[in-house]
């Protein structure tokens, strides 16, 4: 006959413990990672022109003495629809996320997710 253990009472500490540091790792990283990528960033030759939530729809032509961008966010999501400066790259980026900023080298524009 094979002979079965008994749960001790370590064993049930351990598990508890290790549920514990679970429940504690996963509130650290949704502290520091949830919240990121929710704000819309706008710079302006280096310097912060505005901030944007990203889970408000909003239209923004950004004026520069350089030319003009229009931002839209719509759906959580963001990108330049039109742009006076003459390569479009901006344009042509697409949606804007952590790892793709959109820049205006023309109108001296950055746009960023923090």
């Amino acid at each position: 006959m094979k002979k079965t253990k008994a749960i001790k009472k370590s064993d049930i500490i351990l598990l508890c413990s290790l549920i514990i540091a679970g429940i504690i790792i996963l509130s650290i990283l949704a502290l520091f990672f949830l919240d990121k990528g929710q704000t819309v960033v706008i710079r302006i030759d280096g310097k912060e022109y505005e901030r944007l939530p990203l889970n408000e729809d909003t239209e923004l032509l950004i004026k520069t003495e350089h030319g003009e961008n229009l931002l839209i966010i719509k759906d959580s999501r963001a990108w330049v629809e039109n742009a006076s400066c003459p390569k479009q790259i901006c344009v042509n980026t697409g949606e804007l996320s952590e790892l793709t900023p959109i820049v205006c080298k023309h109108n001296k524009v950055s746009i960023t997710l923090e």
